[in-house]
């Protein structure tokens, strides 16, 4: 992973350079941004000028691999930062950490677009593992979501007027691209290779997260009706089917 790019937003400047110092001695390059207003420009600054905001390859749709960011900056706070890039198509995965602990907190930005939440003060050692889950299958390891109960699938998967490509990491309807977050396209990869199979909210985590089930059960469910939400235009997001206490299932 020693060339993945992360971008680090935190004002608290003692707190952004150990990040910044541990995610380094794990072999990425991050930039330091200490102010959200700061960040804006960073990421103006990086993001091609041609960015196709369908695609989602390797962070160019915006210049980096990964984002940490705290909510609560000076100028444009994080919560603002989540939806400019969501906005802009961007599917980089962005990592909060925040004193804010509640339930309402996490679900409320998970919601918005994020693909984790770690509550401050965290340990540096699990955030860097929290990155490097959140980079595989954006080629800089191997992607175990949604494969580990079955071989990589290198070849574009279809249900209903879906088509989604694991290998360049592709989602279409009808043959219209759709962005997807990091986290979202696993969700996904995971229902269309297992069709008709009901998968717990703990399976889904564990599986797309690749990280043991330590949250609670809003966490899934944000990031299923976030997917829901790219869907309802086409009319497909009634394929996503929750089933009443166990979990959720894709029938096309």
């Amino acid at each position: 992973m020693s060339e993945a790019r992360i971008l680090v937003i935190e004002d608290d400047a003692d707190i952004n350079e150990v990040v910044c110092t541990q995610l380094e001695r794990a072999g990425f390059d991050c930039t330091c941004a200490y102010s959200g207003s700061e960040a804006r420009l960073i990421l103006d600054r990086a993001t091609p000028a041609s960015t196709d905001h369908g695609a989602d390859d390797h962070g160019a749709d915006c210049g980096f691999d990964c984002i940490v960011s705290d909510l609560m900056l000076p100028g444009l706070t994080g919560e603002q930062l989540i939806a400019m890039l969501r906005e802009r198509g961007a599917g980089v995965p962005i990592i909060v950490v925040s004193a804010r602990d509640t339930v309402a907190d996490r679900v409320a930005v998970l919601q918005l677009g994020a693909d984790d939440y770690l509550v401050k003060p965290f340990d540096l050692a699990e955030l860097v593992v929290r990155v490097q889950a959140q980079l595989r299958g954006r080629g800089y390891a191997h992607n175990s979501a949604a494969t580990d109960s079955a071989a990589p699938v290198s070849e574009s998967i279809t249900a209903g007027r879906w088509e989604l490509n694991p290998a360049a990491r592709t989602f279409a309807i009808d043959g219209r691209p759709i962005a997807l977050t990091n986290t979202e396209f696993n969700i996904l990869e995971l229902l269309m290779t297992h069709p008709n199979t009901v998968f717990t909210k703990q399976q889904v985590y564990e599986l797309c997260w690749n990280e043991p089930y330590m949250v609670d059960d809003n966490t899934v469910t944000a990031h299923v009706s976030k997917i829901r939400a790219k869907l309802k235009p086409s009319g497909t997001d009634s394929y996503i089917r929750t089933v009443w206490g166990l979990g959720f299932k894709l029938n096309v």
